[in-house]
């Protein structure tokens, strides 16, 4: 049973990796390389709702990249924030989904999950609320205390956005960002973003799995020249509550999800 679209059986294709293979495509550490990862999501989503594919359902680990929304476009620091995000070497793109900027990097898994529907809109919310709590399920499977709700500071901030608590309390002085945090030890580890055109929908996420220092200094730097808020102690990776948690580890335990459901339209 698919939770996500009121029951009916969308089966899934399976893609892993970013799709870029074809001739053509930017070099694996080339420029352009996380500019092409996500216009590759959009044109799954083209491919899904004109009928050439099925429902898809696309894993990968992206290059490092600074996803910036269509909001941060229009403020006056958006070109020092690009230049920032270049700095740390995270390759700036702007996405057509909502939200705010948001980084990632090999350390994290993306989920593009993909599929037609004739009135995609309906169900928009719906689906914001059953994948939140599905992928806290996951990461509650590998050990995480994950919950879904917003951290009052957090970059690209959700209602629907999935964090982890740490097992101990750990002093405000002690955590990024010092003594004015008000993140109470919760991480956040997944956002989400939802993408609807007539006939099909995309709900994309970010699993935030390891190494959490890189992404917390470039969203530090450019939420500050964005000029937005921002607690540098709500952003983490999900190994800073359970170490030793790979990618590899998350990656299995969501295929295991879909498949309890039999999502999937045949196993990898």
């Amino acid at each position: 049973m698919a939770e996500w679209n009121g029951g009916a059986h969308v089966p899934l294709a399976l893609v892993r990796g970013s799709g870029l293979a074809e001739a053509g495509a930017p070099s694996p550490g080339g420029a352009g390389r996380a500019a092409a990862e996500l216009a590759r999501a959009a044109e799954l989503l083209d491919e899904v709702k004109r009928g050439v594919r099925g429902g898809t359902l696309r894993l990968y680990r992206p290059r490092p990249t600074l996803a910036f929304g269509q909001r941060d476009t229009r403020l006056a620091g958006f070109e020092a924030a690009r230049a920032v995000s270049l700095a740390h070497g995270f390759e700036p793109v702007v996405r057509k989904a909502g939200g705010r900027a948001a980084a990632y990097h090999e350390g994290t898994l993306i989920v593009d999950h993909i599929e037609p529907a004739g009135e995609a809109m309906v169900g928009h919310r719906h689906r914001f609320e059953v994948f939140g709590e599905l992928y806290a399920h996951v990461l509650s499977t590998v050990g995480v205390d994950a919950h879904v709700g917003e951290i009052s500071g957090e970059y690209c901030p959700g209602e629907f956005s999935v964090h982890g608590v740490r097992a101990e309390a750990v002093p405000a002085d002690a955590l990024p960002g010092g003594g004015g945090t008000t993140a109470g030890g919760r991480l956040k580890l997944v956002g989400t973003a939802q993408r609807v055109v007539a006939g099909g929908w995309l709900f994309s996420s970010v699993f935030v799995v390891s190494d959490s220092a890189p992404v917390r200094a470039v969203l530090t730097d450019v939420y500050g020249a964005l000029g937005l808020p921002f607690d540098p102690a709500t952003a983490g990776a999900a190994d800073d509550l359970v170490p030793g948690l790979s990618v590899d580890s998350v990656e299995a335990a969501l295929l295991a999800m879909y498949r309890e459901r039999h999502a999937l339209a045949s196993s990898p």
